[in-house]
């Protein structure tokens, strides 16, 4: 982790959990990491700007095998999303790198709760309580923002985005409902983008790359309501997640170009 992140060992822990577990698990064990100083703020500022990621079963269950219907597509969407993830992590080892203030300010060892049959149940009932709390959480954002999404689309705010943007950059009106659609709430735009009418379905997975790597204002919201406790700026999630996005996508056009399996008509 420190030669390629600039992080320590102890950051491979929401690294991996966020490949794993998906939106916001990496953001929420980053915002532990500060609150125990396992982490400086500064390495937290890096880690939260790649380790908060789309989950395996949502890009390969849901977005592949669902709305795609093809599992092949959902493992081309999951390698680059984990490739970009990477990339962005490594690029963000850079992340304030000349500033001396990045020292912790105390030893990991005292910062660990020690877990014994004394105090087992105690533990147990906060992380059930803390999980709960969490997950409630995340429903109420997708809730929420899907409703935003609807009364959007009744006052017909969508479609005079994708006049204009369709007018001044000549791109289908479809796909511009879907991208923005997406950078509000993530699954309702990834539903939308499946459908679109394509003679290759190349675009639609490019664009959904890009969506995946972006995560949109809802999960974004979600992560700032985590993080602003422990006071990480959100800024490096913003410029991480809009990398990733782009990335993503790039990635995965690269891969559609060499390879023919994806260039079937619908």
């Amino acid at each position: 982790m420190r030669p390629i992140f600039n992080i320590p060992g102890e950051g491979s822990f929401p690294f991996l959990m966020g490949i794993i577990s998906g939106y916001p698990t990496g953001a929420k064990i980053v915002a532990d990491f500060k609150e125990k100083n396992i982490c400086t703020p500064i390495e937290c500022e890096r880690l939260i700007a790649f380790t908060n990621n789309s989950g395996p079963l949502f890009i390969v269950g849901t977005v592949g095998s669902g709305l795609f219907s093809n599992t092949s597509i959902g493992f081309l969407l999951l390698f680059t999303h984990i490739l970009a993830c990477i990339s962005v992590g490594f690029l963000f080892r850079f992340w304030k790198f000349k500033k001396a203030k990045n020292l912790r300010t105390n030893n990991l060892s005292e910062s660990i709760e020690i877990v014994n049959i004394n105090n087992l149940g105690e533990v147990l009932g906060i992380s059930i309580k803390k999980a709960i709390s969490t997950t409630v959480m995340i429903g109420g954002f997708v809730v929420l923002f899907s409703v935003i999404n609807s009364m959007l689309d009744n006052i017909h705010f969508f479609d005079i985005l994708t006049n204009i943007f369709s007018s001044a950059f000549n791109i289908p009106k479809d796909y511009i409902n879907g991208l923005f659609s997406g950078i509000i709430e993530l699954t309702n735009g990834i539903s939308k983008v499946c459908v679109i009418p394509n003679k290759t379905i190349s675009i639609n997975i490019i664009l959904c790359a890009f969506l995946l790597g972006f995560g949109g204002i809802s999960v974004m919201l979600q992560v700032l309501s985590i993080t602003s406790k422990s006071n990480i700026s959100i800024k490096p999630y913003i410029i991480g997640k809009l990398l990733h996005g782009f990335l993503a996508a790039l990635y995965t056009f690269i891969i559609l170009q060499n390879s023919m399996i994806f260039n079937y008509d619908i």
